[in-house]
């Protein structure tokens, strides 16, 4: 099965207090998606309003090089019938960060991991519980260029009920993203993401485009 995303995201950061600032980020997503089902059985593409989510994350800088946070994202079964989950989902996150100057400026290590569970929707859905982790390397190149290795939390271990083709619970890829920043508010870069382990399927191959302007 295909899926193609267009995500429309909003992110917000603000000081709450010295060294603590509250972060919050929204997506709206627009789905396409090829499924079987007995409503499609030739698997034609059928496209739609995803599942919306909000996050909010409490972080503290504790120095320069190190910063922790924990915080939530909650997802809504907002999505048309047949391309999403049908289910409530929340995802309780932790994380923690260390700058590298050792390699260049702005460079970074973060450790994140957050839980998927589900909680409520559609009955008819299959139950969703699994932990995903992100161990992100972003290294700042000269040109302002840049290159991450796991930017997003792809590493999953499934706990839930077993999807089509499952034969175990790790899917670990190699995952990651080469960008540049084109102005000081302007951002764009290219994700590739390949399976590893695949005994729990979440994709064959990815690639994301990103534009990101700054506010």
């Amino acid at each position: 099965m295909s899926t193609e995303q267009v995500i429309l995201r909003s992110d917000l950061r603000f000081d709450i207090a010295p060294q603590w600032t509250v972060a919050l980020r929204g997506d709206l997503p627009f789905v396409g998606r090829d499924p079987i089902a007995a409503n499609n059985p030739n698997g034609d593409f059928v496209d739609g309003l995803g599942d919306a989510d909000l996050q909010a994350a409490l972080i503290k800088t504790f120095s320069a090089r190190w910063a922790a946070g924990t915080g939530i994202r909650v997802v809504a079964p907002t999505g048309a019938p047949d391309i999403t989950s049908g289910k409530w989902q929340a995802l309780p996150i932790v994380g923690a960060r260390a700058m590298l100057p050792e390699l260049s400026d702005g460079s970074f290590f973060t450790g994140l991991v957050r839980y998927d569970v589900s909680f409520a929707g559609d009955p008819s859905k299959r139950t969703i519980s699994n932990l995903q982790i992100a161990p992100t390397l972003n290294i700042n190149l000269p040109q302002h260029w840049f290159v991450t290795f796991y930017p997003n939390p792809d590493i999953r271990i499934n706990y839930g009920d077993p999807i089509t083709g499952q034969t175990g619970r790790l899917f670990l890829p190699m995952d990651f993203l080469v960008g540049r920043d084109l102005t000081k508010t302007i951002t764009r870069s290219l994700e590739i993401g390949v399976p590893l382990i695949r005994d729990y399927p979440v994709y064959d191959f990815k690639a994301v485009t990103r534009l990101n302007v700054k506010f």
